[in-house]
């Protein structure tokens, strides 16, 4: 394994102390060593920034703007090969996931650019789609992708968007990614609840607005919307029958 930092683990969080300290022990028990944790930290009054102090994370504790734009603050502070966005509350699926992945990426003939898996959502395992499906919305969760950061570059998480804002940046930067790597494992186990499912109708509708921005056509478009909100409304009066379904890769 290379001597350069290898991930850098990119954390948001305000006033959620317990999600912080859980997501702090998944990294913390991780096998492999070789990364950094760097928590941003919108201000919290529930202590914190006093638990960071002694967390061994990379931290700042000050007012932002919300959720991407505390990414964008986390991203100019990473130094590692690849990036995870590990919200508060968002684990790592097991103390053995790191070092899975850095072999897989040192075993790839061409370094990967994007590497992404499964993850566990309530209790049962979430299998990605395939990459190739961006324009169907997001084909795993966002905290079960990792960007490598040279092909990052510039490329910024959009103050457009309150919701959908990781959909954007993903799908931007899968247009400069050469080379994909799929994990067939879970890496993150994503906590439910969060802003995306509090508010999905605005979520789909800012994915409609990002699709637009492609270059996706208006019927193609509003087919993939009215697909997404279908599927929302499965999910709410059926979920085990949901859950049966999204067991099957596509």
């Amino acid at each position: 394994m290379p001597d350069e930092m290898f991930f850098s683990i990119v954390t948001v969080t305000y006033n959620n102390i317990a999600g912080l300290k859980a997501t702090g022990g998944s990294i913390d028990a991780q096998s492999f060593k070789n990364y950094e944790w760097i928590v941003i930290d919108g201000g919290s009054k529930d202590g914190s920034a006093d638990w960071l102090k002694g967390s061994g994370a990379s931290y700042i504790s000050e007012p932002d703007e919300g959720i991407y734009h505390a990414m964008n603050k986390g991203i100019k502070r990473t130094q590692g090969q690849y990036l995870l966005f590990l919200n508060a509350g968002d684990t790592l699926a097991e103390p053995g996931i790191l070092e899975n992945l850095a072999r897989a990426i040192e075993n790839e003939p061409k370094r990967p650019d994007f590497v992404y898996g499964d993850s566990i959502e309530g209790g049962k395992c979430k299998p990605a789609h395939s990459h190739t499906k961006i324009v169907h919305g997001m084909f795993t969760h966002h905290q079960a992708m990792l960007y490598a950061r040279e092909t990052i570059g510039d490329l910024r998480y959009s103050p457009l968007y309150d919701i959908a804002a990781d959909y954007d940046f993903t799908a931007r930067f899968l247009k400069r990614a050469k080379h994909v790597l799929y994990q067939n494992s879970s890496i993150c186990i994503f906590e439910p609840g969060g802003v995306s499912q509090q508010k999905a109708l605005k979520g789909r509708a800012e994915q409609f607005q990002i699709r637009k921005n492609l270059g996706v056509k208006p019927s193609v478009n509003t087919f993939i919307f009215i697909t997404q909100s279908l599927a929302w409304g499965f999910r709410k009066i059926l979920p085990s029958l949901y859950w049966k379904a999204k067991s099957k890769k596509s």
